[in-house]
């Protein structure tokens, strides 16, 4: 059976039973706490949820999470499992879920089946991850691979948003984004998609207003009951994906006790300087072994440098096709070939067409719109 209790006043009784007692629990157990009390309601009007909330103060949206309620569930009692499963949280026929994160919880490291994403609205929060703790603070992010022991300690009134999103649509979204020229995607799709091991990509964002604004339009469409807010909270994943790719994948950090931190580095460098980038000045400027490099490079991206550099190159040089009215040797020139003819002859063994012929095919499919054209 569910009962119910709004954000604020769950909230209230986590924080007043760790000032009275000293002790924290964690988010079943303080159901349970409430329940044994008689607390629980066994049912809750819906809020009004037709506000504009892109320009609240943290503060005034903050009294809106307050106000939205909280489906429980009872609590057995038993030993917390150490794996969180999809349908433990994410609520049927749901693609995305988002809470706020409950504040002054008992440490307890733990694994889940979905992928999890918190990012810290206001304030700050303790990220916990294998054996590294990192302080969080206003404006990061952070995308958590499945299995991936970890946990998130928010011990003051800071604000953490938590999107959960299942494995399957996490496949289709923020991967769906990366199919093109960003050599960061291979690795993305590497260390997030693999299970060998746990893995995480954090995200400094400056705590801008348009991933907030996203995040809190996913918060409020989470906690809505109609047939769009599903399709809406996919459509706000989308978009935030898509902003942190566009101006953030910069800022990139994730953990791996294999690479060590500083190869998102070399991609990154590999990506603005391909044009005229050899492996030996690579190696040279990292201070790696080429052997090494070309290893690390083909483990963690599955190309090999040489091929890397091609598929840049190449996807580069469709945008020029595509985008521009730049000749066959200008663009050539742009992306670090030495001829026309050698990019000709490269460009036609990957797409079977010249240059020219891809422009012809691909270029303005559509008719152009002329305001009132006759006939």
């Amino acid at each position: 059976m569910a009962y119910y209790m709004t954000y604020g006043e769950f909230q209230s009784h986590m924080k007043a039973y760790y000032y009275r007692t000293g002790n924290r629990l964690q988010f079943p157990e303080m159901t349970e706490y409430l329940y044994n009390k008689g607390m629980l309601y066994d049912s809750i009007s819906a809020p009004d949820l037709t506000g504009d909330y892109d320009n609240m103060t943290d503060a005034d949206f903050d009294k809106v999470v307050d106000s939205l309620p909280v489906t429980l569930t009872m609590y057995d009692g038993s030993p917390l499992a150490p794996t969180v499963e999809e349908a433990d949280l994410i609520p049927n026929a749901r693609d995305v879920f988002v809470i706020r994160h409950p504040r002054y919880t008992r440490p307890n490291l733990h694994r889940h089946t979905y992928f999890e994403i918190n990012f810290v609205a206001n304030g700050q929060g303790k990220f916990i991850f294998e054996q590294e703790e990192h302080l969080m603070k206003e404006g990061e992010l952070c995308i958590i691979a499945p299995n991936s022991k970890h946990d998130f300690l928010i011990e003051d009134d800071s604000t953490v948003f938590t999107i959960c999103i299942r494995k399957s649509t996490f496949d289709t979204t923020f991967f769906s984004l990366m199919t093109r020229k960003d050599l960061l995607s291979y690795f993305f799709r590497t260390i997030l998609q693999g299970d060998n091991h746990a893995n995480y990509l954090m995200f400094f964002t400056n705590n801008n207003s348009v991933i907030k604004k996203y995040i809190r339009n996913m918060m409020i469409e989470s906690s809505k009951k109609d047939m769009y807010s599903n399709a809406c909270c996919i459509s706000y994943v989308n978009l935030m994906f898509s902003a942190l790719l566009r101006s953030y994948s910069q800022t990139i950090q994730f953990y791996n006790y294999e690479m060590g931190a500083d190869f998102s580095l070399v991609l990154q460098y590999i990506q603005h300087n391909y044009q005229t980038l050899t492996l030996s000045s690579l190696a040279d400027l990292f201070h790696y072994s080429e052997p090494h490099l070309c290893t690390l490079i083909k483990q963690n991206t599955g190309l090999t440098f040489t091929e890397l550099i091609k598929r840049l190159r190449l996807s580069d040089a469709i945008d020029y096709l595509l985008n521009t009215s730049m000749k066959v040797g200008e663009i050539a020139e742009r992306i670090g070939y030495n001829s026309a003819d050698h990019f000709s002859r490269v460009f036609r063994s990957a797409y079977k067409m010249s240059p020219q012929e891809y422009r012809k095919q691909h270029k303005d499919k559509e008719p152009a719109f002329v305001p009132f054209a006759t006939k």
